[in-house]
């Protein structure tokens, strides 16, 4: 992680609020006074304060600076090559509390740091909580943000990872899975494109490679009346409930305008 250059203008005293301001806006942070009070807070000394304002000037994203994100009102811990949780998918969560708010088995598939999870579990009381992961980085991230919620977390393709005793079981099975075609991943911006693995941003072809294999397969492992959802793209999104029926799940789209998600919610029939 570089830090500042030499040239840096805050010297050896510890910089100002107005000269943090002013150097993330000249990096082109476009919530630079709110990084800067973050900065600030995170920094015990002069010199820490120089470093991390250096490396968020570099271009690090300000999540992997502070080695956290807020989720959900959560502090959820990150770490370099993790997929960062955004603020859309607190969406998902939402939508799938309002569809299972009793579920005690829930899953958090494609989990990355596992904010997913840990959201669920805090709005749930003590569900039995289970994430999975194809990158050890991210199951190793996963598993200290899932420790208080007692969550078990494993490394393994999809539902190849999960104990086969969740057949049938999973009230909530939440999906997070990479829904960027992968002739766009190179149009996303530098913090993501840079920073964060590509098989949690590269969804295939038309971005639903993943999303359609998770939907095959969900019905044998949700309960009765037990709920999938993934967050999609609005193009893709009559595809990915199409994918989602003809697997069998009764679905439909949910959408927020204001955060720009799109949550595909697929429900196992009770009978």
């Amino acid at each position: 992680m570089p830090p500042l250059s030499p040239a840096s203008p805050f010297g050896s005293a510890r910089p100002s609020r107005e000269s943090v301001v002013t150097a993330l806006r000249a990096a082109g942070c476009v919530f630079a006074e709110d990084e800067a009070e973050l900065l600030l807070a995170a920094a015990r000394t002069p010199a820490e304060l120089t470093s991390l304002v250096g490396r968020r000037v570099a271009g690090l994203p300000l999540e992997l600076v502070l080695g956290w994100a807020e989720f959900r009102g959560l502090r959820i811990a990150v770490t370099p090559g993790v997929f960062v949780p955004r603020r859309r998918t607190e969406f998902l969560v939402e939508q799938a509390l309002a569809h299972a708010p009793d579920a005690s088995v829930v899953v958090d598939l494609c989990c990355g740091s596992g904010a997913v999870g840990a959201a669920l579990a805090a709005a749930l009381g003590r569900p039995e909580v289970h994430a999975a992961d194809v990158d050890p980085v991210a199951v190793r991230c996963a598993r200290g943000n899932l420790a208080a919620a007692g969550g078990r977390v494993y490394t393994g393709d999809l539902f190849e990872a999960l104990p086969t005793a969740l057949r049938g079981r999973i009230g909530i099975l939440a999906a997070n899975v990479p829904y960027v075609p992968s002739g766009e991943v190179p149009l996303l911006p530098a913090e993501a494109r840079d920073h964060e693995p590509l098989a949690a941003l590269d969804g295939g072809a038309d971005g639903l490679d993943v999303l359609r294999r998770v939907a095959a397969e969900a019905p044998g492992w949700l309960a009765p009346g037990g709920c999938l959802l993934v967050e999609t793209g609005e193009r893709q999104a009559a595809a990915a409930v199409d994918a989602f029926t003809r697997s069998g799940l009764t679905a439909r789209l949910a959408v927020s305008e204001e955060l720009y998600a799109h949550v595909v919610i697929g429900s196992r029939p009770t009978a």
